[in-house]
């Protein structure tokens, strides 16, 4: 029986989805595994570009490319910025801060991608991370027309000439 956010959903979804339960566990664990410290830092927009593409942006001013880290592991994407000292913001070590508003903190965000799902690209612009991704559909995913035969297209001519009533009198006799 699956559990998923405390609802009981084999009972509304097993009559339509059969084999689906564990597709339905992976959600449950990785929904409460991204759940558990949900950062706001920092701030991200996700669109549909197009009917198999997406782009996942990152507001990461002051974080240069060479800080931000990308990974794909067991379907989750990892986005990770570090800096790894004050420098970038400070070069004279004796400047003190009035007020220091400007966070230089370092950041994880991960993403649940499908299996379908590939990184195509990553860019960095005016402090904007984008992240481009394609559901890659596989062809024997892809749909397809199935061809219907008249059922006389099977029979041989020989058993296309006698009457039905004949053949089956036939057989009954081999079989004697």
């Amino acid at each position: 029986m699956v559990m998923f956010n405390n609802l009981n959903l084999a009972k509304d979804f097993d009559k339509f989805f059969i084999g689906f339960d564990d597709q339905f566990n992976k959600l449950s664990k990785i929904h409460d595994d991204l759940t558990k410290n949900i950062p706001n830092y920092p701030p991200y927009n996700i669109s549909k570009t197009g009917d198999n593409t997406y782009v996942i942006e990152l507001a990461i001013a002051g974080f240069a490319k060479h800080n931000v880290e990308i990974e794909l592991i067991d379907g989750k994407m990892v986005i990770k910025g570090n800096i790894a000292d004050d420098s970038t913001y400070n070069s004279d070590k004796d400047q003190t801060y009035l007020f220091r508003g400007i966070a230089n903190r370092g950041f994880t965000r991960t993403f649940a991608l499908d299996d379908q799902i590939e990184v195509q690209n990553a860019e960095m612009y005016n402090g904007m991370l984008k992240v481009f991704l394609e559901r890659i559909i596989p062809e024997h995913k892809k749909p397809k027309k199935i061809q219907v035969k008249d059922t006389s297209e099977g029979i041989s001519k020989k058993q296309k000439t006698k009457p039905m009533g004949e053949l089956l009198l036939e057989e009954d006799e081999r079989s004697l």
